[in-house]
């Protein structure tokens, strides 16, 4: 994933910054508790196709990648 692309993306529900984790291919939102899919390098941006985050998903999240 291009460093510039990620710089500009934010989540379309909240406007707020995303976290791309590589190998699973998705940039997640915290704030949306939302994990957008990056299908063949494109991130799919809608919130129809993002998976919903646990609880669990969040705070790991928020620890390892604080704001």
């Amino acid at each position: 994933m291009n460093q510039k692309l990620l710089d500009i993306l934010a989540c379309p529900v909240t406007k707020g910054s995303l976290i791309y984790d590589q190998e699973k291919q998705e940039l997640f939102s915290t704030s949306a508790r939302l994990a957008y899919p990056i299908r063949d390098n494109i991130p799919v941006m809608m919130a129809e196709e993002a998976r919903q985050l646990t609880l669990e998903e969040v705070e790991q999240l928020k620890k390892s990648h604080p704001s």
